[in-house]
Order: structure tokens, then sequence, then C-alpha cells
């Protein structure tokens, strides 16, 4: 089977070897302070969508075709390049692949043979443009903007677009690394939430969940063509109504599973856990990867609290032992809420392997899917070990553990497996990536949710790992931890870049796992508090259709 080695990717980099124990739990009884699900599903369920219906897809493609004119009717280089950039921006980018491609292609070849004077920000935007659509565009396009002493323009466009294209780094790229720092200074010199977007650059957030915002903006600056903004209005309702078919469908399995009045200590966390599955592919074609993901998800955040508040060591153990057994009398003696949850997972991913079987063809994945929750549950009792042992780890033993119980080698096989039924043998590029995008996962994560687990008396996280080493305060170590997530997004560009175009389409969406990371953790604990940041970007991306 193509994904062997990626699920055995986790197995051969976790090689701390775990001994059962009988020792009596030395640590204090976590407890849960999870608040109670926000959302009201017999709401969600009624909710009725008119652009599900068919006549709105033949108006869309009638938009399509009279919007395709404006490629030929805009000359200029620099309208081109803003076309471009707002078709990506208003979620059009599938509608116009052809038109883009070879207007880039284009503005290629002027950029080679014209002898004019550059615009600074044209230059800006075309290096972002270019590498954010595959295509190779050296650092040095920009170094008529950096004279290498902090001379950069102070306009807030080209400081924005600047800012923007640095974050699209590969490792070793200084040139891009001075850039980003100087115009972050420019920014904050302009009054610009600089700490906000610092943090948030567009190459980490999901462009799916900007799309509405580009909207308004658009609509509110009335610079923008008016058939191009009847469109990006139009293709934004018909997806959300298919995004709200799908959730619907995964709310009637939750129900059906049946298993959350069982389990008091955990996160009811269905339609988070959907939000990040549409995150990941937003695309109406993936409806059926979403559900599948948005499944994995929640009972991803089940197991964790198993592992994190629930169980005792021995629990947890023992719990591991079915999950590499793949056997439901391995928890026979385990208490009911850890049994309930072995039979939920089991049934579920049996079933998402006949799922898949029967829409992909081939031999059964469930083999794959097993080995993946094998290597997550290991992980989690790496860490469930050292905290009923009071151990510290290392930064670096901790991030050896904790890029697998991220869940993104998990979550990133059931995105392969969706997307594709090719021999792929995912190249050693392919592990590169789930790697750096799992190590981004376990990183934002602590960083939204450290303070809390830290006050529950969870295991440490990277940020008390690293305090801990160094003998450094909280501040430090967040620091610390930010350029190791800025080093992981310059290491998932350079292998990213290195693909090929068919399997770029693939790992575009194991990339998103990390760019959803930042949606969820960027405010605080996004699963763990639902009627906050969270909450708004449900109601506005999966439920309020624009008007």
């Amino acid at each position: 089977m193509a994904c062997i080695n990626m699920v055995s990717i986790a197995s051969t980099m976790q090689t701390q070897k775990l001994h059962s124990t009988t020792e009596k739990d030395s640590q204090p009884e976590r407890i849960s302070t999870y608040k109670p699900n926000i959302w009201k599903y017999d709401h969600l369920l009624s909710l009725t969508n008119q652009y599900s219906e068919a006549k709105y897809k033949i108006e869309a493609e009638k938009l399509k075709e009279e919007v395709g004119c404006m490629f030929s009717n805009t000359t200029s280089p620099v309208a081109q390049l803003q076309l471009i950039d707002g078709i990506d921006k208003l979620g059009l980018s599938a509608y116009f692949e052809v038109d883009t491609k070879e207007t880039l292609e284009n503005i290629i070849l002027y950029m080679k043979t014209s002898s004019t004077s550059k615009d600074l920000y044209a230059t800006a935007l075309c290096f972002r443009l270019l590498r954010e659509h595959g295509y190779h565009a050296s650092q040095d396009m920009l170094k008529d903007l950096f004279d290498g002493k902090g001379k950069l323009p102070l306009d807030m466009k080209t400081s924005l677009e600047l800012f923007e294209g640095s974050h699209l780094s590969i490792d070793g790229e200084n040139l891009l690394n001075d850039i980003r720092l100087f115009s972050t200074k420019n920014l904050k010199n302009l009054s610009l939430d600089v700490d906000r977007l610092t943090s948030n650059p567009l190459a980490w957030r999901v462009r799916w969940y900007d799309v509405r915002k580009h909207i308004i903006t658009a609509q509110n600056c009335n610079d923008t063509n008016p058939m191009l903004l009847k469109l990006a209005k139009l293709n934004f309702n018909i997806i959300q109504a298919t995004h709200q078919k799908d959730l619907k469908d995964v709310i009637r399995w939750w129900r059906n599973v049946s298993i959350i009045e069982n389990l008091e200590f955990t996160r009811e966390r269905i339609v988070e856990s959907f939000f990040f599955a549409v995150g990941i592919a937003s695309e109406g074609e993936h409806g059926s990867m979403r559900k599948w993901l948005a499944k994995v998800i929640q009972l991803i955040l089940i197991i964790d609290d198993v592992y994190d508040i629930y169980g005792t060591l021995a629990d947890v153990q023992q719990f591991t032992v079915a999950i590499e057994k793949w056997d439901p009398e391995e928890v026979q003696r385990l208490p009911k809420s850890i049994q309930i949850c072995f039979g939920a997972l089991h049934d579920t991913m049996e079933d998402i392997s006949v799922e898949i079987q029967r829409q992909k063809g081939g031999p059964s994945v469930l083999p794959h899917l097993k080995q993946v929750w094998v290597n997550f549950c290991k992980a989690l009792l790496v860490e469930a070990t050292w905290y009923h042992k009071g151990h510290i780890p290392t930064l670096e033993d901790y991030l050896h553990n904790g890029w697998t119980s991220s869940s993104g080698p998990l979550l990133s096989l059931h995105v392969i497996l969706g997307l594709t039924n090719e021999n792929l043998h995912l190249c050693k590029n392919c592990q590169e990536i789930i790697y750096y995008t799992s190590l981004i996962i376990r990183l934002c994560n602590d960083q939204g949710t450290s303070t809390v687990e830290l006050e529950r008396g969870d295991v440490a996280s990277s940020i008390i790992c690293y305090m801990h080493q160094e003998n450094v305060s909280e501040d430090v170590a967040r620091e610390h931890i930010e350029s190791i997530i800025l080093n992981s997004w310059e290491k998932t560009n350079y292998h990213f870049n290195r693909l090929s175009t068919s399997h770029r389409k693939i790992m575009k969406h194991v990339i998103n796992e990390a760019r959803m990371a930042h949606v969820m953790y960027l405010s605080g604990d996004g699963f763990g508090v639902q009627d906050g940041e969270t909450q708004d970007q449900v109601l506005i991306n999966l439920v309020q259709s624009i008007i």
C-alpha cells in the first residue's frame, strides 16, 4: 500500500520504550475544567440553504465566463497581478487556474525582457504570488528593495507585501529573513497591529477562512469589479451550503455514536472538529474526507483526554495494548468510559476503512489506519508516564515524542487516503513535510493551551520544558518556541517547493493542518473554549450566508 512509508515514520523516529508498571500514581488527580458543549444540534440540523440548488451553480458558471474576460482586458502587469491576488483572496482560484497560469508566465517573460525601472510594490507582490503559485522566484528579486542596511520602502502596501512574501522563505534565505525583520519594523512605525500581524501572516492562515473578510472589505471599498464580487459571494454561499450538508451528516453520526453521556471528563467538540476539517480541505468535492477528518479529530480529543485527565497510568498502559492488538477484549477490565472510547474508535475506523476502499479501490487501508493510531497512543503514553513520574523532559526529548502526539501524522494519513489511490510511496520530502507540519501543530497547541494545562496539572508543554531546561522566564521560552515554529515553516516551504505538481495538490492539504493549528490556538485554546473567537468563526463561515 502506498502509505506504508508515512505510517511507519512515527515508529522509526519514536525510539523511547515504555515498560508496564504497577506503581501507584504519584501525581494528584487531574480534574477536567472543560465547559459543556454550546451548540444546539437541532438548530444546526434545521438549517436550510437555498444555495444548494443547481441553478446557483449554473449562475456561477455564467459569471465565471464574464469574469474570465478581465484577464484579456487587463494589460498592465501591476493590474494583472492585483487581479490574480484579488481572485485568490476571494476564494476563486479554482475557477481561473488556466488564466492565472498563463498570466503569471507572461509576467515572468515580461520581467526578463523589460528594461523599465521596477515598481517596488509590484515587484514585492509579484514575488509573493509567484511563490504562492509554485513558480521559482529568487529572493534576489527583492534585493533592490533592501540594501542590507535596513533601508526599506516605508509605504504600507509595499511593506505589507514584503512582510507577507518573507514568510514564504526557505531555510537559508538570509535576505528574506532580514526583510521580514525590517518590514515588521516599518509596519510598527505605521502604527499597525504588528503583534497580531506577525503572529498570523498570510502564509500561515487558512485561505478559505479569510474569504468572507475579503468579500466584506471589497464591498465596503467599492474598488472591486462588480461581477467578480458577485461571483465571490455566490461561490462562498454555494460552498457553505455543501459544508452545512456535511456538518449535518457528522452531527447525525455523533448522535448515533451516543458516547458523550458516559464521558463527563472530555470535550464534546464535534462542531469545532468539523470546522478544523473544513480548514484542511474546503473544496466542495472533498466532502467524504471532511467527514472522516471531523470524526477522527473528535476521537483524538476524547482519547487525548483519557490519557491526560481520566485514566490512571495502569489504565492508559492497558488501553495502549488494546489499541495495538485492536482487540476489544483487552479493555474489558478497564473503566466503562474507556471501554466506550475504544469501541467508538474501533467501529469508526472500521467504517472509514470500508468507505475508503469502496471509493478508492485497492486493498483495505485498515492496517495503516490502525498503525497511526498505535503510534499516536504510544506517544500519549510517553507523556502520561512523564506526568505520573513527575518528570520534565528536555525540549529535544519532548519534541521527539511531541510531533507524533500532535496527531499530525494521524491526520495526514487520512488526508492522503482521502485524496488519492495513487502508488505514492510518499517520498522522503513528503515525510519531511508531515514531520514539520506536525511540529507546528504541537507548538501552536502548546502556545495556546499551556497556561490552562499548567493550572490543571497536565504534563509539561514545550514552554515548560524549555523554561525548566534553560532556567528562563515564560516570555523567553515562548519567544524560543516561536523561532522553532518559524524555522519549521521554512523547512516546510523548502520541501514543498521540491515536490511535483501532483504531489503539491495533495500535500497542500497536509500543510493546511498546520495552518488550522494557528487558527485554533492563536488566541488561546480554540477547542477548550468554545464561546470565543472559534464560535464567531464557525458562525460566519459555516452558518451565516453572505447577503
